[in-house]
């Protein structure tokens, strides 16, 4: 047992979760003074669900292990930095996309979007993330790419709008997502609003989601059950989720998508 282990058991009285030593690298860290990645990425390296170390109703072992020693790190003086995915932005988070000398990520609310239509751009390329976690991890990891924050399922018009005009005015957009049947779903409404983008799915092709889901596949029913989308390629996507039962998060694709997402840029 580590000492985090031994802490918790003796303090708490409580089971030890299952995941609980792949943890330790984490708490390890922070006592090292090192900036973490989000949350949902500390999660998915250690062998959980993306949400299962921010949300108690997830994972409720591992939530209550996990903010328990965190708790005690910080009593001991630990301070922990830990990058948030809390990102600020109302209606557009990006960055390497608008000629800016702002810091980085660039973050517009509604207001702001009219007179941002025609700003210059600084890349000709960009690729879509729909998780905040793994577009700020990204971002932090290789500052200089062309990345826009999908922000979830928050279609707001403000986003679209400014978006549209992106690709309209020659932005090539390519699209990353959780590979489960929301995620697909997501992607598909993204899809349909934008104008025409061949290479919308030039990374995360049918075939390409297929191989992930054999290599990174999880088991759940709930989360692979069939959503009905329009795309044709989205669909052969959606049947290989549901067929398989098996859902891939953004986290797990992490060092897939630093080799990809590299490769794409530079055509």
């Amino acid at each position: 047992m580590s000492d985090y282990t031994e802490a918790y058991v003796q303090a708490t009285g409580r089971k030890l979760p299952a995941q609980a030593v792949a943890l330790d690298r984490w708490f390890d860290a922070m006592r090292g003074g090192e900036l973490l990645p989000p949350r949902s990425v500390q999660a998915v390296e250690a062998g959980l669900v993306g949400h299962a170390l921010s949300d108690p109703q997830v994972d409720p072992a591992h939530y209550r292990y996990y903010t328990w020693v965190v708790d005690w790190l910080v009593a001991q003086g630990i301070e922990v930095h830990e990058m948030s995915a809390q990102l600020i932005g109302m209606a557009f988070v990006s960055t390497g996309i608008l000629q800016t000398d702002l810091p980085r990520p660039l973050t517009l609310n509604p207001w702001q979007v009219d007179s941002m239509l025609d700003w210059p751009l600084s890349s000709r390329r960009a690729v879509i993330i729909e998780n905040n976690g793994v577009f700020i991890w990204l971002h932090h990891l290789h500052p200089d790419w062309p990345l826009i924050d999908q922000g979830g399922n928050d279609f707001q018009p403000a986003y679209l709008k400014l978006l549209s005009s992106l690709v309209q005015r020659g932005l090539v957009v390519t699209y990353l997502g959780d590979l489960d049947a929301t995620g697909i779903r997501m992607a598909d409404t993204l899809r349909q609003a934008l104008p025409d983008s061949p290479e919308f799915l030039a990374i995360q092709s049918p075939r390409q989601v297929m191989a992930w889901l054999s290599q990174f596949g999880k088991d759940d029913i709930g989360r692979t059950r069939e959503q009905t989308v329009r795309d044709s390629e989205l669909k052969i996507e959606m049947s290989s989720i549901d067929l398989q039962a098996q859902f891939v998060e953004q986290e797990q694709l992490l060092k897939e998508y630093e080799r990809l997402i590299a490769a794409w840029l530079k055509k």
